[in-house]
């Protein structure tokens, strides 16, 4: 079974963050491995209380899970949420190691890096720490194989005002990374991600939903990475997860869910259903 590790938020009443990642992952068939870098029993956008975890808690879990001979089997590493810059700087030292360390009984031959560089939104605007946010762009966002910023993130990222799937390749190419943007204005009523690679890039539409519960960027990421450990190309496990994120945002609305409905919908993720608009772009 293919192993994935997770370095991001944990919050336990929420589907949101790491913890919302893992339940996608298992419905993936991927074994899940979270080291949180924050420990929430709800939502901090609700008002809910925890706090981060310290740079040295952090670090012994990580060796902890390197002592499991877990980062030799590791197929997948997910970045996330990150409260300190020492908490990034251990996460680049996790995937140096994760990338260094033999690979005897691994599902594939090399790991996958994807980086969501969780750093704001344009509603809120940088909602990490400064200092945070420079170590991810200067010292993380540079060892991904992948990145997945939303628009804002990645107007934060190269210093660049984006307003459309256009600016968001032009950024991308800018950046030097292959990238699946999330929250990228599309056509009336659409919203979009943009799907970007030196080979060529795709946009996927879909009818925008009000109301829409938190973390459909972190099950994006995680569906997309599993996608990618799968075999699939880029171009396929971008189509595969954004047909998900639709259709758990449906399924949210038409049952009434607040929070995103990863359990109840399952193997579902991996044969979503839902509408897309695809374009290909140049």
């Amino acid at each position: 079974m293919p192993l994935a590790l997770i370095l991001s938020s944990y919050v336990a009443a929420d589907r949101i963050g790491g913890g919302a990642q893992q339940f996608a992952l298992c419905a993936c068939g991927i074994d899940p491995v979270l080291v949180p870098t924050v420990l929430f029993g709800r939502s901090p956008a609700k008002g809910g209380r925890g706090k981060a975890v310290e740079p040295d808690l952090f670090h012994d879990l990580l060796n902890g899970v390197e002592a499991e001979g877990l980062f030799g089997l590791a197929d997948l590493v997910i970045s996330g949420h990150f409260s300190s810059p020492e908490q990034v700087a251990l996460a680049c030292e996790t995937i140096a190691r994760v990338r260094a360390a033999g690979r005897a009984g691994a599902y594939r031959p090399t790991p996958i890096v994807v980086v969501d560089p969780v750093l704001g939104d344009m509603t809120k605007g940088l909602y990490v720490k400064p200092e945070v946010a420079k170590a991810v762009a200067e010292d993380l966002v540079p060892l991904a194989d992948w990145i997945t910023p939303n628009l804002w993130e990645l107007s934060h990222l190269t210093g660049r005002e984006i307003a459309d799937a256009a600016g968001a390749i032009e950024a991308v190419r800018a950046l030097g990374k292959r990238a699946l943007v999330t929250s990228v204005p599309a056509g009336e009523g659409e919203i979009a991600m943009v799907f970007s690679e030196p080979a060529g890039s795709t946009l996927f539409a879909h009818a925008r939903r009000d109301g829409v519960p938190n973390g459909t960027g972190d099950l994006v990421t995680a569906l997309f990475a599993a996608g990618l450990v799968e075999g699939l190309p880029g171009p396929a496990a971008a189509e595969r997860a954004a047909r998900a994120a639709a259709m758990a945002v449906e399924a949210a609305r038409d049952w009434g869910a607040v929070e995103l409905p990863i359990v109840a919908l399952g193997a579902r993720l991996m044969r979503p259903q839902a509408d897309l608009r695809i374009e290909p772009l140049v």
